[in-house]
């Protein structure tokens, strides 16, 4: 993941991942993953950039579910 990709990435995260007890994992991180990656694609980051490094942005955000 270039530099800027993975500094957009966890700042995204931090902010939109709710403090709310997790019911349902596997449907928060794909509906986290699908946002994420258009809000950096909106930013001029494509999604592929992210994924180079960390596999995939499901994966990565799986981690931090952890």
């Amino acid at each position: 993941m270039s530099k800027r990709g993975n500094v957009f990435l966890y700042h995204w995260i931090s902010d939109h991942l709710s403090d709310d007890p997790i019911t349902d994992h596997v449907l928060l991180v794909i509906e986290m993953a699908v946002d994420a990656k258009r809000a950096a694609e909106a930013q001029g980051i494509p999604g592929q950039e992210i994924d180079e490094e960390i596999g995939t942005i499901y994966e990565f955000i799986m981690q931090g579910l952890r």
